[in-house]
């Protein structure tokens, strides 16, 4: 029976682990460039034990990122920041992972934790301000709230040209040394909008029906599984539930992900649309909300799947990967809250030698630790440490 500390094999790449670093965006890019701050900050949850790092998404072209801080792939010259982080993933035995996307109507930001010329953090700039621009989406609907300046419906030929764009940025991740890659298709972004009905009121190819609003989607995956290495997963983050009776339904996306499965789809990772802030029995705060999703697509698709959404509770992840539900735990905030975080759920979970997962020089000192067994820096279990509280 697998666990969340057993190996994960997709295609021709293995995963030393079911632990998953999801992308989360960090605002910290000039000119889409990665640099030292992402070589330190995703090494750190490689030498933590993750199986699969993620960076943040990464933008096919300049509009697509979320702000002009964003990472992004579209040219020549970004690649070399991101080998510098695929090396050191890799270097502390995790694999290094790439997530494309383009933010669509939900382009122009200021980043979340600052202010710009009294534009408040999350907030859309206007197009005409030095680090904002028209964002571009399946129709000219803005997505409302601080959201709402005007949005250029694209045109067929520019659907085309983001296709070529894809595909161009899969070509410069093999390049960077990325060994999977998963196309952003959720959270408001543009493979979000052409999927919900919210956002995509196209009366052409591309909107109306189910199979027209999945069209961009399977015909942007073809791009991409035309260039990218057969050996390397390709997968899918899908907005697979909008919340909203007018915007995406799950029945939706279980029909659209078999459809991706028989374009060459080997993993969904399925989350939320968020096409739109009306949403209702919002369930953000329940643990692990998407599980009952993920069992049902996998018994109705068969096809391998993830998740993410308050996962953080070892016993919880451990669990579900037991159970067969999902066959990966994606972490976003209890990775950034916990570098560590697979050492410290393997030794919350009991699993033997949880200092296998860092590297071996690291793992020497703390196999080896004389003295007091709770104060080593990474808590033992409560009992443990009351135990040897009361002996003393």
């Amino acid at each position: 029976m697998p666990n969340l500390f057993s190996p994960y094999t997709l295609k021709g790449v293995t995963l030393r682990n079911r632990i998953v670093m999801s992308p989360m965006t960090m605002y910290r890019s000039t000119d889409g460039k990665m640099d030292d701050f992402h070589v330190s900050y995703l090494g750190a949850r490689a030498a933590g034990g993750f199986g699969l790092v993620f960076p943040e998404q990464v933008a096919i072209t300049p509009d697509g990122r979320t702000s002009t801080t964003c990472s992004g792939i579209w040219k020549d010259d970004q690649i070399e920041g991101h080998k510098r982080v695929t090396d050191t993933i890799k270097m502390f035995g995790g694999v290094a992972a790439i997530q494309l996307g383009h933010t669509g109507r939900k382009g122009s930001e200021v980043p979340k934790y600052k202010t710009i010329d009294g534009y408040p953090g999350g907030s859309q700039l206007p197009p005409d301000h030095p680090q904002g621009w028209t964002c571009r989406a399946p129709s000219a609907i803005p997505y409302g709230g601080d959201h709402s300046f005007p949005v250029h419906e694209l045109t067929k030929d520019e659907i085309k040209d983001l296709y070529k764009s894809y595909a161009d940025a899969a070509l410069r991740a093999v390049d960077a040394g990325y060994e999977w890659l998963e196309m952003h298709y959720a959270h408001g972004y543009l493979g979000a909008s052409f999927f919900s009905p919210l956002a995509n009121q196209r009366t052409d190819e591309y909107g109306g029906s189910l199979e027209n609003r999945t069209r961009f989607h399977l015909e942007a995956l073809d791009a991409v599984r035309e260039v990218w290495p057969a050996e390397y997963p390709l997968t899918m983050r899908l907005g697979a539930d909008d919340l909203n009776p007018d915007g995406t339904q799950f029945e939706d996306a279980i029909t659209a992900i078999g459809w991706m499965k028989e374009h060459g789809l080997d993993l969904a990772d399925i989350s939320l649309g968020f096409n739109t802030d009306d949403m209702r029995n919002n369930p953000m705060g329940k643990q692990a909300f998407m599980l009952s999703r993920a069992e049902r697509l996998k018994s109705e698709v068969d096809i391998p799947i993830a998740t993410s959404w308050n996962l953080g509770v070892p016993e919880k992840a451990d669990e579900v990967i037991q159970s067969g539900i999902i066959d990966l735990a994606f972490l976003g905030r209890p990775a950034l809250s916990n570098p560590h975080w697979p050492v410290w759920a393997a030794r919350e979970l009991g699993y033997d030698n949880p200092f296998e997962l860092v590297p071996d020089d690291w793992r020497w000192w703390l196999e080896n630790f004389r003295g007091h067994e709770p104060s080593i820096g990474l808590p033992a279990a409560a009992d443990t440490a009351l135990d040897e509280e009361s002996a003393a």
